[in-house]
Order: structure tokens, then sequence, then C-alpha cells
């Protein structure tokens, strides 16, 4: 996986721009956008260059602002892995 030499502000708008339109508009609007449960995988918008994660036990209720992969495309998902990288998920986006 590659460092990303970004500010947040940067890294963020990078994982957006990957999303389709209707994806940004649910992300902004915070609508639709499903809760985490264990083994859940997501991508910090914080971090993105962490790559995606998984939700283990209590950290679904301790996170910040996220993207959850169940939010999103498999295609868009795709993207977001194959650019940011699965360093910690459990299982890697198809």
């Amino acid at each position: 996986m590659k460092h990303l030499d970004k500010t947040d502000h940067e890294t963020c708008d990078q994982v957006l721009n990957l999303l389709s339109n209707d994806e940004v508009i649910r992300m902004k609007a915070r609508k639709a956008i499903p809760g985490l449960a264990d083994g859940d995988e997501y991508i910090d918008l914080a971090a993105p260059e962490n790559g995606v994660r998984s939700v283990h036990g209590a950290m679904q209720r301790t996170m910040g602002q996220v993207l959850p992969r169940k939010a999103v495309s498999a295609e868009t998902w795709a993207k977001i892995s194959g650019r940011f990288g699965t360093r910690f998920a459990l299982n890697p986006a198809k």
C-alpha cells in the first residue's frame, strides 16, 4: 500500500471522488447509511490511508466518521479498496 502524503481533507476527498453521485448524497446527508456490526468492513474518512478496516466488538460504538462497505456498491468498494488497500480487513473486496 502506498503512503499518501496529503492533508486529511484531501484524502477524505479522494474517497468521496470514488463514490457515485447518489452515494455521495447519501453519505453527506447521512441518510440510509447502515450501522456497523462486528466484522463489518469500513474506511475511516479521517484516515483513509490506513486502508479498509474491520469492526471488532465495542469499536462499532466509538468510531468517528466512517464509510461502511455496505453503504456503497460493490464496484465502488472495489475502487476504494484498490486505491487505499485492505490491510486491516478480514475479507478483501471481491
